[in-house]
């Protein structure tokens, strides 16, 4: 037998091994369910140690913005500097700092800055206050699944107008040079801590990147003081890509999209917006909706010309001199000049590429493919005439692959994280 190609191609055969054995009458989806449950996550390949990447608590949001940026990574686990060197991982680490919470906390200073509480750098006539006053002011309200939604008393596109001098002078401010992640790691716009136990098991790992909408997970040892791993969407779409041609894949992933019942969103719900709205409304409806990315689309509203995540206000907060000379930014000022900006650097992200497409009957293996190769987060769901008609993101591809059992994850959750409306748990 030709030797596995890669360690992920390595989990493919383990999978295909478990496939062949397994329990007749079960079906499909049930055995899969059966062969992930069989693979603990110490067994997913390590990431390399300098991918794995941590924020000390005394970080400030300008060096986290930084941080994140420079390892083009969403996320990464805040480590306590206060915590004795031998203080287990539970006393060590704090929470997860993540661009989404970077781009909303800057933007939700209203309450602080109009009760004069908001210290120095953040008080009237300051960065923050003056966005606030065109935002109108947030207010954050958990809806039936748990999730923490952002809405404002000012929704309008004028609001989320600012100058292209902005953010040039919010990013020289004190409060986004001196603000220590640690100091606001209680609030809920950073994802928990929820670390797996290198004992779990790879439908645990599946079922939290996929329904329970965790975007990356730190792999503990019982008893450790350090982070042995750090799986992710993408890591396990690479996993996936691997095993292209292994039966049990095969199985799975030639089914057609419309089969698996992908796109999950119908066409009048995909969250987008048009090229000509201000960049700050495309960030505003990311997390007001809990996405992660969204199309912009052209003056006719039905086709896309790129494509905005929320890995991309990081331009707003690294690069802010690129918008100087615009009066307002729009979506299509911001795609056009940070794509100037990292032809200048030579730097390559997926902004430069066109908006990456598929059509209902491709196959699960094609976006699987797509997906991986392109290093993106999402593919569009186009019609024969090439109208935008739907997403298919990693979260969707991973939730096909597996299913929650009834009472599966018991108290797992217990006062770590909201629930979605459907849980079984």
């Amino acid at each position: 037998m030709e030797s596995p190609r890669s360690p992920e191609a390595e989990i493919g055969h383990r999978v295909e091994d478990l496939w062949e054995v397994a329990e007749p009458q079960l079906s499909p989806s049930e055995k899969l369910n059966s062969c992930f449950e069989d693979i603990p996550v110490a067994s997913f390949p390590l990431t390399h140690p300098s991918q794995v990447i941590e924020i000390p608590s005394d970080a400030s949001l300008a060096e986290t913005v930084e941080i994140l940026s420079k390892n083009k990574i969403l996320s990464a686990p805040i480590r306590n500097v206060e915590a004795p060197e031998d203080a287990s991982w539970m006393d060590k680490y704090i929470g997860i700092v993540e661009f989404a919470g970077i781009a909303m906390w800057l933007l939700s200073q209203s309450d602080a800055a109009a009760n004069g509480t908001a210290g120095s750098g953040n008080g009237v006539g300051s960065p923050v206050s003056n966005l606030v006053s065109r935002l109108g002011s947030f207010t954050f309200r958990r809806t039936s699944s748990g999730r923490v939604e952002t809405t404002t008393d000012s929704e309008s596109d004028e609001a989320a107008s600012v100058g292209g001098s902005f953010f040039e002078t919010l990013t020289s401010s004190e409060f986004y040079k001196n603000t220590k992640v640690g100091d606001i790691s209680g609030s809920f716009r950073w994802a928990p801590f929820l670390a797996l136990q290198t004992s779990d098991t790879f439908l645990t790992m599946l079922l939290l990147l996929s329904k329970y909408r965790m975007k990356s997970l730190p792999v503990v040892e019982v008893g450790g003081d350090k982070i042995e791993n750090i799986i992710t969407q993408s890591s396990v779409m690479h996993m996936l890509a691997e095993c292209v041609g292994l039966p049990w894949f095969e199985s799975w992933g030639t089914k057609k999209l419309s089969e698996l019942g992908l796109p999950i969103m119908k066409p009048s719900k995909l969250v987008k917006v048009n090229e000509d709205q201000p960049v700050l409304k495309a960030f505003q409806l990311m997390r007001e909706k809990g996405v992660g990315g969204l199309p912009v689309m052209d003056t006719s509203g039905e086709k896309a010309i790129g494509n905005i995540s929320i890995r991309d206000v990081q331009y707003l907060l690294t690069a802010p001199k690129i918008y100087k000379e615009h009066r307002t930014i729009t979506t299509k000022d911001f795609l056009t000049a940070v794509r100037h900006h990292l032809q200048d650097q030579h730097e390559a992200s997926p902004l430069l590429h066109d908006v990456i497409t598929c059509k209902k009957d491709d196959t699960i293996k094609d976006i699987i493919l797509k997906l991986d190769s392109e290093k993106i987060h999402r593919v569009y769901v186009v019609d024969d005439k090439g109208n935008t008609e739907g997403v298919i993101t990693l979260r969707d591809i991973i939730s096909k692959l597996v299913h929650e059992p009834r009472h599966y994850f018991g108290d797992f959750f217990d006062g770590v994280v909201p629930l979605p409306a459907n849980s079984t748990v």
